[in-house]
């Protein structure tokens, strides 16, 4: 499960408890993109900081796992080789490359336009959950945009918590209460390092 994690929250915590218990997967790794491709260059939080935010998130929460997997690894965090490079981890291991990627509709909708998702699709199978508020893809766009990968791709539906991290930030520069939608050490690192504040200017 990646992504920038600007804060991580509770809607993410969920949603990777849901597919690992539909699915039956033996963890889930967080892997916080370093330098996310479709986003402006400084427009994220530290790397550091999404890194901290991660680790507590899921610190009490067996079968999940920090990956930094792009956070080591130069150059911009395309999705596609985060997996090659897992599924090599696993070879190298003894084990047989096994990997579901988990996203959300929203963003499986933009998957025609990552960097080689035929190489992505090849590699890994794709968990698909519903967001409040977006349509479902459904087999046939699937069909029409990536023919012969449907038995790759599971669509589920998931835990139906309206949360982002767009409106976590905006909350906490607006100086209102997060409590509830990340975890109390989440909230409270967002507090103790000043994060997403507004800066005053002259």
């Amino acid at each position: 499960m990646g992504g920038t994690f600007d804060p991580i929250h509770r809607g993410h915590l969920a949603i990777a408890a849901h597919v690992q218990a539909v699915l039956g997967l033996e963890r889930i790794l967080f892997i916080p993109a370093a330098r996310p491709p479709h986003k402006p260059l400084g427009s994220v939080s530290r790397v550091e900081d999404r890194v901290a935010m991660v680790r507590l998130a899921i610190a009490d929460r067996p079968g999940f796992e920090l990956s930094l997997v792009e956070v080591e690894r130069p150059g911009p965090s395309y999705t596609a080789d985060t997996v090659a490079e897992l599924a090599a981890r696993e070879r190298a291991a003894g084990r047989t490359p096994d990997l579901t990627l988990i996203l959300s509709d929203e963003t499986f909708r933009d998957l025609p336009g990552w960097h080689e998702p035929e190489r992505l699709l090849a590699a890994c199978r794709i968990a698909v959950v519903r967001r409040p508020g977006y349509a479902a893809p459904d087999r046939s766009w699937l069909a029409a945009q990536a023919p012969g990968a449907a038995d790759r791709v599971d669509f589920l539906e998931g835990p139906r918590l309206d949360i982002s991290s767009t409106s976590i930030r905006k909350l906490v520069a607006e100086g209102r209460s997060i409590r509830g939608l990340v975890p109390p050490a989440v909230e409270r690192y967002v507090a103790d390092h000043h994060l997403y504040r507004r800066t005053s200017t002259p």
